[in-house]
């Protein structure tokens, strides 16, 4: 029997895990809610953790979200105590980015794990090179659930934008306030036959001028899904436009960001900073393209041709249709299951 804990958070992809765990049969530890307060929150995930003593038993597996706070280690222990196994999917490292744990810290933690499931093979290797000795499945993007029905596309929508009819149209959304993504107010100096529109919260229009720059405010990710259309989503945080820079833009070496979903949910085509750990899997599977800095996406957009366009295109809506279903999360079940029978 398989068990998972509920993670009941405002995290979209931790939630559509726990939907996917629902969907595939998954019996939830969390029956009792105790309110959403800090006390509240507490007692729920103590209740749901203590309940593994007498619900799992010898042969079962447990899954859980990792990070899970205090309760991961206990919640790993009990269950080797029952017999036990346990895997977990990674949805942030406290060691490479907040830096709260140290890397032993971190993997002693993670050692408790029988299986895990990372982002994609930079962070798989960051691990193994930090001790972690357990089985690893790549899960290369996290998947979006969405009522949005999966679009379809028309011939316009294939056909290559021409300079001289309308520029190319990358859409960016998320957090538009100086503090976490200060390029998007220097952007306007490297656009060249292509034009921008931002969706989210915080962005400053006045310190703007630029024709090329469009504010949309923000709008809700399924309206997002079934109404926005682009030529691409661009994924890049910090304040360069040369690379991505700070806490956030250093993480994307080894993180997948959900952002990437979103666009690709929406069956958009996305650019991504050459050195992000996705990059790899976004070539290889042909649903955008890379790029060292942002002044190379003009040049780069000039170079696409025709049937490279419609290709990428056809691709993202192709693995919209995947994120929807849950694809990826179920074959890391799957390998799981393989490596731990």
């Amino acid at each position: 029997m398989n068990y998972y804990i509920e993670v009941g958070t405002n995290n979209k992809a931790k939630e559509d895990i726990d939907e996917i765990c629902r969907q595939e049969g998954f019996v939830n530890l969390t029956r009792h809610n105790f309110g959403k307060g800090g006390v509240g929150r507490f007692l729920t995930k103590l209740v749901s953790v203590t309940s593994i003593l007498w619900r799992l038993k010898q042969g079962d597996t447990l899954f859980l979200q990792y990070p899970m706070k205090k309760f991961y280690y206990m919640a790993c222990s009990l269950a080797h105590l029952r017999g036990a196994r346990v895997m977990t999917v990674i949805h942030d490292l406290g060691a490479f980015r907040r830096h709260k744990l140290t890397p032993k810290q971190e993997n002693s933690r993670l050692s408790k794990t029988d299986f895990l499931i990372v982002h994609n093979p930079t962070m798989r290797d960051y691990l193994r090179e930090h001790g972690f000795k357990g089985g690893i499945h790549c899960l290369q993007i996290f998947d979006y659930l969405s009522p949005s029905p999966v679009r379809s596309l028309d011939s316009e929508q294939l056909a290559l934008p021409k300079t001289q009819q309308r520029p190319w149209n990358v859409v960016y959304g998320g957090h538009l306030g100086r503090w976490r993504n200060a390029f998007l107010y220097e952007i306007p100096t490297v656009m060249e036959g292509w034009e921008m529109d931002l969706y989210g919260r915080g962005f400053d229009a006045q310190g703007v001028d630029s024709p090329h720059l469009r504010y949309h405010g923000f709008k809700a990710g399924d309206d997002f899904i079934a109404q926005v259309e682009a030529d691409f989503g661009l994924v890049w945080d910090g304040d360069s436009l040369d690379e991505c820079t700070g806490d956030w833009g250093e993480y994307l070496r080894i993180n997948d960001p959900h952002k990437t979903s979103f666009y690709l949910r929406a069956g958009i085509p996305v650019i991504v900073w050459s050195q992000a750990a996705m990059a790899p899997f976004i070539l290889e599977q042909k649903v955008g393209i890379s790029v060292d800095s942002l002044s190379q996406i003009s040049n780069r957009l000039a170079s696409i041709s025709a049937a490279e366009f419609a290709e990428m295109k056809k691709n993202a809506v192709s693995m919209s249709r995947r994120l929807s279903e849950g694809y990826y999360i179920k074959e890391g079940f799957k390998a799981a299951k393989e490596c731990l029978k």
